[in-house]
């Protein structure tokens, strides 16, 4: 009987089965024909025109599922009650005026390098529900785990995926989460997932990008003659032109999987040592953990996701979960998930900034909404979208700044109130993505990009 995967949380259960060539087509993402490469050729144009060498923004969203407490992280409440503020004391950080969580001494350290918004808010506390508001900005339909609406990494496939045609534009690490899914854009939206390797904690294997032993590209070829001949003779059929896209679909898997750049770029193993120590591997996975879920399995997926955007992928997505700390919470927060997260999180800014790929990747970390400003009886706390927080980096965000305010006790937004459609903005500003556009949704209708939303000027 398979155990549950550390990697993906307590009810979930590790795949091991390998995915067929045509379970890889159906499951990477690759774009389309888009409606900003004008703007963007603009902005690269003024760039070289600096003297300065120019990359492609891209973007990192570290989703940290389950909901993050903000009081515990990035906005305490040391003057609170005691049942408010909780266990952990405040440090100062290096921007004046900034105080973060003791639990943070690193990311205290580089507060001038990233930014907080203290003042989001949204009204619903279900997961899955959260996780679409998140990711796509519209609320969701009947069943919260399928997307209705599609999300921001399918949203950027269809409109620029086009201009990195040998890697996709949008990549979950290591699999997609729900909110995630491309809704009516289709298939050929989709995030291409990354699997963990279970016989290498730390290490990830895609099995798309490894051929059978004995079989060549040449062979490969041929198939691909076959498989088309067959797909010609059902889409003389097909009425709903479906065949059509994926036809466009097919051709464009076919060059990532006989790319270079993408085999190099999801090759992990090829990290120095120390780099890679720099941000943490993975503990093993221990089912007598005092914690919910044992501790945190996510360190060396952040590093993925460098390398990535590094290579021009556009969005990566990392699943950071599970931060659903209802029960001993502080204990989890202490003994797993803050000290590994200060870690890999300060790791990331450091060496993006390093490579010089920080003011072109915008770095996004929070989950679906925050915890509760009391602590309940368990030494936790629960679900609570009345006021959250976020991290921001990198992109157009300058380091050492505070958005919004919450309350005295880290209940409701006190000044300057965001909301998740208004980080989305940003993000989408960044990656040169018009927000005005719409697409056709199943029924015919026309469906806007963001339905509102204003990007955080207060950051850049």
């Amino acid at each position: 009987m398979a155990r549950p995967d550390p990697q993906l949380g307590c009810s979930e259960l590790q795949r091991t089965a390998l995915p067929s060539r045509r379970s890889f087509l159906k499951a990477g993402v690759l774009g389309a024909a888009g409606l900003s490469l004008s703007d963007l050729l603009r902005t690269e144009a003024r760039g070289a025109g600096a003297g300065r060498p120019t990359r492609n923004p891209s973007v990192i969203i570290l989703w940290m599922r389950g909901g993050p407490s903000h009081i515990d992280m990035w906005d305490p409440k040391p003057d609170a009650p005691e049942e408010y503020r909780g266990e952990f004391g405040v440090i100062r950080s290096r921007v004046p005026g900034i105080m973060l969580s003791d639990m943070l001494p690193q990311s205290a350290r580089i507060m001038d390098k990233w930014s907080i918004v203290r003042s989001l808010h949204h009204h619903d506390a279900g997961h899955s529900t959260g996780d679409q508001i998140c990711f796509t900005g519209y609320n969701t339909g009947p069943n919260p785990d399928e997307n209705i609406y599609p999300s921001i990494g399918s949203i950027v496939s269809r409109q620029i995926g086009h201009l990195t045609p040998e890697l996709p534009a949008y990549v979950m690490i290591p699999r997609v989460v729900p909110g995630a899914g491309a809704a009516y854009l289709g298939v050929a939206h989709r995030a291409f997932e990354t699997q963990a390797d279970p016989a290498n904690p730390g290490s990830f294997r895609l099995p798309n990008f490894s051929l059978p032993q004995g079989v060549t590209l040449e062979q490969l070829g041929d198939r691909r003659g076959l498989l088309r001949s067959f797909d010609a003779i059902r889409r003389d059929v097909d009425a709903s032109g479906q065949m059509t896209a994926l036809d466009r679909f097919s051709s464009q898997a076919w060059d990532i999987l006989t790319s270079s750049a993408a085999r190099n770029a999801f090759d992990l193993d090829s990290e120095p040592q120390h780099v890679r120590e720099r941000y943490g591997f993975m503990p093993a996975y221990d089912p007598k953990a005092s914690n919910r879920c044992g501790a945190p399995a996510w360190s060396q997926r952040i590093l993925l996701a460098r390398r990535l955007v590094e290579a021009g992928v556009r969005l990566v997505t990392v699943d950071l979960r599970w931060w659903d700390t209802h029960v001993k919470g502080f204990e989890s927060l202490r003994d797993g998930f803050l000290p590994r997260w200060d870690q890999a999180y300060t790791a990331l800014i450091e060496d993006l900034e390093q490579r010089g790929l920080l003011e072109s990747t915008l770095v996004l970390a929070w989950g679906e909404f925050g915890r509760t400003p009391r602590v309940n009886n368990d030494a936790g706390r629960d679900h609570y979208p009345g006021v959250f927080s976020a991290a921001l980096a990198g992109g157009p965000v300058k380091g050492g700044r505070v958005v919004g305010e919450s309350d005295s006790r880290g209940a409701f937004p006190r000044a300057n109130p965001k909301s998740p459609q208004d980080v989305l903005a940003l993000v989408y500003r960044h990656l040169g993505i018009d927000i005005n556009t719409h697409y056709l949704d199943g029924a015919g209708r026309p469906i806007q990009v963001l339905p509102f939303g204003k990007p955080i000027d207060e950051f850049c």
